[in-house]
């Protein structure tokens, strides 16, 4: 299937220590290109990224990053180490009855303790795994919306073989009837001058010009690659490079069929074919 290197994902989803968001942008490239950006304390999982963008893609730029939101209020949040305190309870109590003293330790001195208290920590392990397994679902929306933008280019591309196809046809059709009206308007020439020519030197000059101006060969060559272009768009892998070659032998076919007109008609016709060649090439740049 034919797939674009234009698209964009967004992941995103909220865990117990905060909020985990993935963006990925991707352009049209001549290669596979990415470029990162991670929180510090996420940057070690960037190998398997790359690896993971190396088995999915072919070409395409691609931007990729990861934001990472740890939850302000669980942040702030103090958590009591509820063995330790009451370690130091019992220690109390056996203070208390060595010293035959009331026990006027108030929970505030309790807290004081080193170690009492404990502020909420980021699982980070946790949030690694977490972010590669969204990290695999935002490449997979990148892929599907890659595919969907490749099946609207695979359409204008397809309405342009079509046209060139409608083109060689119809000039195939017209080929017999500008040759012969080249004839006629070479021996009128001759007619005009008042001059004698010898029967055999003017069929001499007849079939030059008929050989200057055969484009059979040319409209041949302009089927055989719109037909190769209809068959590498019905390809799974990547077919950018080859239908960008294939645009390039297209474009040479129709600057040979310009060169050999000799009326109008075809100039016109191997212009309208140049056009149609270059939005077809305008369109490729972005096919994977």
């Amino acid at each position: 299937m034919t797939a674009s290197m234009t698209a964009f994902a967004r992941q995103e989803q909220t865990i117990q220590w905060g909020e985990i968001i993935w963006e990925i942008r991707s352009v049209n490239h001549r290669y596979l290109e990415t470029q990162f950006r991670l929180p510090e304390n996420l940057r070690d999982i960037e190998p398997i990224l790359r690896e993971k963008l190396r088995k999915s893609f072919a070409r395409g730029k691609l931007d990729i990053s990861l934001t990472f939101r740890p939850d302000a209020e669980k942040s702030q949040h103090f958590c009591i180490n509820t063995a330790l305190v009451e370690q130091l309870s019992k220690a109390l109590d056996q203070v208390q009855s060595t010293l035959d003293q009331n026990n006027n330790i108030s929970p505030l001195d309790v807290l004081k303790w080193p170690g009492v208290l404990q502020t909420a920590t980021v699982d980070y392990p946790q949030v690694k795994h977490i972010a590669l397994n969204l990290f695999t679902q935002a490449l997979e929306q990148l892929q599907a919306m890659r595919q969907q933008e490749g099946v609207a280019l695979q359409a204008i591309i397809e309405q342009r073989l079509t046209r060139i196809d409608q083109i060689t046809a119809n000039m195939r059709t017209q080929l017999p009837v500008i040759m012969q009206q080249q004839r006629q308007k070479l021996q009128s020439r001759i007619d005009n001058a008042s001059v004698e020519l010898d029967p055999g030197r003017l069929e001499q000059e007849v079939v030059l010009l008929l050989q200057k101006a055969d484009v059979d060969e040319e409209l041949d060559r302009l089927q055989t690659h719109v037909s190769e272009v209809s068959r590498t768009l019905k390809q799974n892998n990547p077919t950018g490079r080859r239908l960008d070659f294939l645009m390039q032998e297209l474009n040479r076919e129709a600057n040979t069929l310009s060169s050999k007109a000799i009326v109008t008609d075809v100039t016109q016709t191997a212009v309208e074919l140049k056009v149609l060649i270059e939005q077809m090439r305008e369109q490729i740049q972005n096919i994977e």
